[in-house]
């Protein structure tokens, strides 16, 4: 079996013979079932979990990002969670500086990393390796286009640079705000230019049939857990309902509901509709990768099996 012959000895063979180190990937649209599997995985071939979720770096943003909890992890190190407080902005080239670092320490202890998550360009930064456009924040700027609507920022964004308008995520201000800000600063955002990875990586992908089911099921056991009381709890100690508004997603329907904006049917129903275009557009970042091999998430045997294969 993998686990038994993942060793430190193992590795210097890797590198002696220059052979690239394993990484497997586990993707694909929210409630789709990756944390499971990846947990069952690090089990079976002797591994630790790296988080590719942008929000779940983020600290007490627990019930609304669905964050595994410790019982769940089983006794699986998981790294880059809980990383910087959410009232600070965490880039892409951050979690891949620091995922990469993470990375080479659970290869030196003989172990398989194993990244699971939903959050295309922080998967993609380390596949392909990409080199990510080195532009200090612009802090006036930044002020300046906070106070804007993200119909406005998209417009700004489209005129500056339409190329990479046609694939943004319209409606999160922050990522509009940082290609706006690139843009200024070098004319357009670039071509996101691949490098040659120094890892031999392995990608799953997890769809499901009944994802719609799943994603409404997990938002009601969400709100029975306390998702509100959360919200609530992180205005309370200084996250300001702007911020909360810029996480996207959960938070941004949360801070709404919380400021009477909108009523909690309301609240529901938007959210629930809007989790559910958020898995489409994962859906489709990840499908424009012809490498991804795809399952559904009751596949565990053929997907052990195909695992164990490439592993092996």
């Amino acid at each position: 079996m993998f686990a038994n012959f993942i060793t430190p000895a193992y590795n210097s063979y890797y590198r002696k013979m220059k052979i690239k180190s394993k990484i497997l990937v586990i993707l694909g649209p929210t409630a789709s079932g990756k944390s499971d599997l990846a947990v069952r995985f690090a089990k079976k071939f002797n591994g630790e979990i790296i988080s590719a979720d942008s929000r779940q770096v983020y600290t007490g943003l627990d019930i609304g990002t669905g964050k595994i909890t410790k019982k769940e992890m089983d006794g699986i190190p998981h790294h880059m969670l809980d990383v910087i407080s959410p009232k600070k902005i965490f880039s892409v080239a951050e979690w891949k500086e620091k995922s990469q670092k993470i990375i080479r320490q659970i290869i030196s202890r003989g172990k398989l990393p194993i990244i699971c998550g939903g959050t295309g360009l922080y998967i993609q930064s380390i596949v392909d390796n990409i080199v990510l456009p080195e532009v200090p924040p612009n802090y006036p700027l930044r002020k300046k286009l906070e106070k804007k609507s993200v119909k406005e920022l998209f417009a700004i964004l489209k005129k500056l640079d339409p190329r990479r308008s046609k694939n943004i995520e319209k409606q999160n201000p922050v990522r509009l705000i940082r290609a706006i800000e690139i843009a200024k600063a070098i004319g357009k955002v670039p071509n996101l230019k691949k490098q040659k990875s120094e890892f031999d990586i392995l990608q799953i992908g997890l769809t499901s049939k009944d994802l719609k089911k799943k994603i409404h099921t997990r938002l009601i056991s969400r709100l029975k857990k306390g998702m509100i009381a959360e919200a609530k709890n992180l205005h309370a100690n200084g996250l300001s309902w702007k911020r909360m508004r810029q996480l996207g997603l959960e938070y941004r329907y949360l801070a709404d509901f919380l400021q009477n904006k909108i009523s909690k049917k309301e609240f529901i129903q938007k959210l629930e509709t809007e989790i559910w275009r958020y898995s489409r557009r994962q859906i489709t970042w990840f499908k424009r990768d012809s490498r991804i091999k795809w399952f559904e998430p009751d596949q565990k045997i053929k997907i052990e099996k195909t695992v164990d294969n490439l592993l092996t």
